[in-house]
């Protein structure tokens, strides 16, 4: 291009990353300055910690910006007279007086296929929902949440071992393939805006902690998308009863027991107790409300991942117990 494209980056985590160095690696933009969260401290340590986008842009000696709240930077924002606000992930609502800021306004890459998972969990919501496809939708912002119209789209399979970490990767990668030609194209007007279909939106909630308490009473296969959905995080676990010697004083207690990987083919069985645990041809398997579950990785509440097999080793008595 003639004259480069003035870019202010916006966001937060590691989704981020490649979109910013993609538009770092292209000589048609300038990127004069990026805006993510504040550090916060993370680990048992309490260790504080930069963005993983104020750690990329440090490396390449860009301003950092990183207000409590967006909406204190609107005269900076305004000074730095940008083409295009450039959005990936950032974890705050940006105010109207600021998206009306950018000479050609503010763009999202956003890890879905809009209008379907609009919100926060859109990377985790294809696989519970067993979607066949899923994507990344590059749109202009408006002042609602994830209804601007939208620029571009590109779809990726979901395939049946997804878990959210590896999408998380392959969406990542393809959003930052798509987000340098895709302004480029839109600044000289090449792109046409496309409205978002109302009857086809729907929302993906934010995921906490206890999301990742499995219920055996649900299909195998829905528990089975449940542990690959939440792969790294939330995670899912049952609880197991666990008697503890007489004479001491805790009465039984529940033990927590991590479900780390499993295996995708579920089993057409329906003959054990909801969340008993049994042996199918030497493979640990969890009945469920419908079919069961054959787990390959799990982790005992203190203890070391270990593979089904290595786990039975020393846990045997475990075969015939049941989890809540």
């Amino acid at each position: 291009m003639k004259n480069k494209l003035k870019i202010i980056f916006i966001g937060t985590p590691d989704f981020a990353v490649p979109a910013l160095q993609a538009l770092l690696n292209d000589a048609d933009f300038e990127i004069s300055a990026i805006i993510t969260q504040e550090d916060k401290l993370i680990g048992r340590q309490q260790t504080l910690t930069s963005t993983p986008v104020k750690i990329e842009a440090l490396k390449n000696g860009i301003k950092v910006m990183q207000p409590a709240k967006i909406k204190n930077l609107k005269n900076e924002i305004t000074t730095l007279r940008p083409d295009f606000i450039i959005v990936v992930a950032y974890g705050q609502i940006i105010p109207q007086d600021i998206l009306d800021i950018p000479k050609y306004g503010c763009i999202n890459v956003h890890a879905s296929l809009l209008p379907r998972w609009r919100g926060a969990a859109v990377i985790q919501a294809p696989i519970l929902a067993g979607d066949t496809e899923t994507g990344v939708t590059i749109m202009k912002m408006d002042k609602s949440l994830d209804t601007g119209p939208i620029i571009a789209q590109m779809k990726v399979n979901v395939l049946k071992n997804e878990t959210a970490e590896t999408l998380h990767d392959e969406l990542a990668k393809l959003g930052a393939q798509m987000l340098p030609e895709t302004l480029k194209a839109f600044a000289q007007g090449k792109m046409e805006l496309k409205t978002q279909d109302k009857n086809q939106v729907t929302y993906a909630r934010e995921l906490k902690k206890e999301d990742g308490r499995i219920n055996w009473s649900k299909p195998a296969i829905e528990i089975e998308r449940m542990a690959r959905a939440y792969t790294p995080w939330p995670g899912t676990f049952g609880q197991l009863q666990i008697t503890l010697p007489t004479g001491r004083q805790e009465n039984d207690k529940l033990q927590i027991i991590k479900i780390l990987e499993v295996e995708n083919a579920t089993l057409p069985l329906n003959k054990f107790k909801i969340g008993e645990i049994f042996l199918d041809n030497k493979k640990m398997a969890i009945q469920c409300g419908a079919g069961a579950l054959v787990v390959k990785k799990l982790q005992l509440e203190g203890g070391k991942p270990l593979s089904a097999e290595d786990f039975l080793r020393g846990h045997a008595d475990f075969v015939g117990t049941i989890l809540k």
